[in-house]
């Protein structure tokens, strides 16, 4: 009985040897069957330290030097527009002419009255002298003539602000007053703007106060001119922080001479400040942002240990891809800085990640590269 129970023992024993070596076998023959790893066609650039000039940017908005809506201060039939939409007006330069016919008719009524205050007070003046009337008549009529000519400078007054006029030089607007129309108290009728010289209002970071100084020289775009800066300069800092973001006004002063800023727009702004600095420099196609942090694969030769690296045509190991965390700085233009993570010489990825993991063979093809420029301008394709 125990002799027939280890040769059941041994045969189980010896199935199982068995089952296992056939399935070493298999998985041996998988392995062998199975595809060798492709290297992965990227784009790749050498790390290098480039000298960048701290900037402050931030976006504002154009403003007139001096802008007015123009409005009349009294009601009024309008009699005559005296300018075309889009004139260059002078400063002074009649704009409107509103019926005042019975505010002159008026005037002169007034202006007769106090011709003959000023007779009555010329007769009184010769009898007061010959003791023919006294004293207090006689500074009645002199008060009686001051109080006429009052009333005539204030019909005066009125009949001058029938005669709508430019406050100042620059340029007209559109308007769609016309003659016959009733105008109220208050109704625009023109913008007038002076535009050879603007302002430009933004806000900055409490904590760059220290790099802020008047006649600061900043630099000015807008895409309504794409690829064209406008100097500036730092005209005036407000000397109070806005409690709610923690940001001061800058009002900066920009030439405009050729009018290409108009009084509305919005604009990029870019302040320099310090001193420039080294810094290591990517394009910024080669960081790959995650909410664990920010990572790029740098391209190296396979370890020493590494077994069968993959070779190209000429026997040569292909460089392997390895991810690594970077902590990124500044930007500028195409360009970002990196602070940790590369160093300078190494051969980073700028395009094509998404094919690669830790070890992956590479191949590097930089027939297109990705824009890299510290000053990028539109390109027309």
């Amino acid at each position: 009985m125990t002799k027939r129970m280890f040769i059941m023992i041994g045969g189980v024993l010896l199935l199982i040897v068995v089952l296992a070596f056939g399935k070493y076998l298999q998985i041996k023959k998988l392995i062998a069957s199975s595809p060798k790893p492709t290297a992965q066609v990227v784009t790749a650039i050498k790390a290098t330290v480039s000298e960048w000039q701290p900037q402050l940017t931030s976006v504002g908005t154009l403003v007139p030097v001096r802008g007015v809506d123009v409005t009349t201060e009294i009601a009024g039939l309008v009699r005559q527009v005296r300018f075309k939409s889009g004139d260059e007006v002078k400063a002074g330069q009649v704009l409107f002419e509103m019926n005042a016919d019975s505010d002159i008719a008026q005037l002169r009524a007034l202006q007769a009255a106090a011709d003959l205050s000023a007779s009555v007070l010329k007769r009184d003046k010769l009898q007061f002298a010959a003791q023919a009337i006294s004293q207090a008549q006689l500074d009645n009529d002199d008060a009686d003539l001051k109080s006429r000519k009052a009333l005539v400078a204030q019909q005066q007054a009125v009949v001058d602000k029938k005669t709508i006029r430019a406050p100042f030089a620059g340029k007209l607007g559109i308007t769609a007053v016309n003659p016959g129309q009733y105008l109220n108290p208050g109704d625009k009728l023109v913008t007038l703007q002076t535009i050879d010289t603007v302002y430009i209002d933004f806000f900055v970071p409490q904590k760059q106060l220290a790099g802020l100084s008047i006649g600061q020289k900043l630099s000015l775009t807008s895409d309504a001119w794409p690829g064209v800066g406008f100097p500036g300069k730092v005209t005036s800092i407000s000397p109070k922080v806005d409690a709610a973001t923690r940001n001061v006004q800058v009002e900066a002063t920009v030439p405009n001479a050729k009018r290409q800023l108009l009084p509305g727009m919005f604009a990029n702004v870019s302040l320099d400040q310090g001193e420039r600095k080294k810094y290591l420099t990517l394009p910024q196609t080669s960081i790959t942002y995650n909410p664990y942090g920010s990572t790029v694969f740098v391209l190296a030769p396979p370890p020493a240990d590494a077994k069968e690296p993959l070779k190209d045509d000429k026997g040569n190991a292909h460089l392997v891809a390895q991810q690594v965390f970077v902590t990124t700085g500044p930007t500028r233009g195409d360009q970002v800085a990196i602070l940790t993570g590369v160093k300078e010489g190494q051969t980073v990825v700028t395009s094509g990640q998404l094919k690669l993991k830790n070890g992956t063979p590479a191949v590097i093809d930089n027939k297109v590269q990705p824009a890299n420029s510290p000053n990028p301008t539109p390109q027309e394709h």
